[in-house]
């Protein structure tokens, strides 16, 4: 049972997706697990053949609980249906993410007339909502109240962030940062993009962010008994609301690597499949730092809690325009105020202000980005 929250203790195996003898690589998603938050897609992480599922859907099993056991070698693939099978053959045959399963279930749609588009032919949720009948026309909406999963999630987030309070020294830094040249190059390269390919502000804010914590890596770290753990990969967490309330935080892998437009693309990709339950337990486990953004909001200054085991959270708030001097000069500019939250026992003010005025840097030279 893997763990995907700070404070998770147990999960519910919701599903299965192999069976013993099913040949796995890393990567693969092999079930659903249910915490407090959400229903998440658990990935293998060792190439090899299912030896035994352990745990059966609706067992629910601490953290740390074995689930199945791999070994073995891999078995040759089996062949490809051909078109004398049956439907319900080619059904069985056929790669099916679990999420796809369900979705077929409920809205009855037959797997063996859908083509799968996902990797070796796989079908996936999207592929079942396409081959879905036209929905009936919509009725009269109806008054929902608190669901037993929001109330799940807001649990497990208390929880987390009781921890947080509990167990980490917050120091706080603010600075304020002139984005009239990032606005500038911002708008200019949206003119060279068609509509869809156009960038958002927050994928600067995030490349920024992420180069500034290659300078100061410490803030790229983990807080783990009693020691600091630097982290080489820059996954950024960025934190995400569901429109029916609550949050989550799944990481940008390798943020640092990025082009500003395979950044927009995760961006896009993430939220989609956050606010459609369809994130994977990497994404949920694998952030190093995180950054909110409450600008579109209307908030000026964040001063966030820092997510456990990480050390650290930048926080960014609306920009508006404000006075500016420079070069004896006084104008109006556009200005951000960049915050950040940083663990007192893993680093202290002297860094963090060298990673704010890093993030500042690397803001003035968008190009750079």
């Amino acid at each position: 049972m893997p763990s995907l929250g700070a404070d998770m203790q147990e999960g519910t195996v919701i599903e299965w997706s192999v069976k013993p003898g099913d040949p796995v690589k890393r990567g693969d998603i092999i079930g659903v697990i249910r915490t407090e938050k959400a229903d998440i897609e658990v990935e293998v992480w060792e190439d090899g053949v299912i030896d035994q599922l352990i745990a059966k859907p609706g067992d629910t099993l601490p953290v740390g609980a074995v689930l199945a056991v791999i070994g073995g070698e891999r078995q040759p693939a089996e062949k490809p249906p051909t078109p004398a099978e049956k439907p319900t053959e080619r059904a069985e045959r056929i790669k099916i993410s679990p999420l796809a399963r369900r979705t077929a279930q409920e809205l009855g749609v037959d797997l063996a007339h859908v083509q799968g588009t996902g990797p070796q032919g796989a079908i996936t949720k999207d592929d079942v909502e396409r081959a879905a009948p036209a929905p009936a026309p919509a009725a009269a909406p109806a008054v929902v109240t608190a669901a037993p999963a929001f109330e799940g999630m807001r649990r497990a987030i208390a929880a987390a962030m009781a921890r947080s309070n509990r167990e980490i020294p917050h120091y706080y830094l603010e600075t304020r940062i002139d984005m009239d040249r990032a606005l500038r190059f911002l708008a200019s390269e949206n003119q060279k993009r068609p509509v869809q390919e156009r960038l958002l502000d927050v994928v600067l804010l995030i490349k920024a962010v992420a180069l500034a914590l290659k300078e100061i890596p410490e803030l790229n770290a983990y807080w783990i008994e009693d020691r600091l753990e630097v982290k080489e990969s820059i996954h950024i967490g960025f934190a995400i609301s569901l429109r029916r309330g609550g949050l989550f935080v799944p990481a940008i892998h390798d943020a640092d690597k990025k082009t500003l437009s395979g950044m927009m693309e995760a961006i896009r990709d993430l939220i989609t499949r956050a606010r459609a339950g369809r994130l994977r337990g990497s994404e949920i486990t694998d952030g190093t730092v995180t950054i909110t953004n409450l600008g579109d909001l209307g908030v000026e200054t964040v001063h966030g809690v820092i997510y456990p085991p990480q050390v650290a959270l930048i926080g960014f708030g609306r920009i508006v325009e404000s006075p500016w001097a420079e070069n004896g000069m006084l104008g109006i500019r556009p200005v951000l105020t960049a915050t950040l939250a940083g663990d007192h026992r893993a680093t202290d003010g002297h860094r963090g202000a060298q990673f704010l005025t890093a993030l500042h840097r690397w803001l003035q030279e968008p190009e750079k980005l």
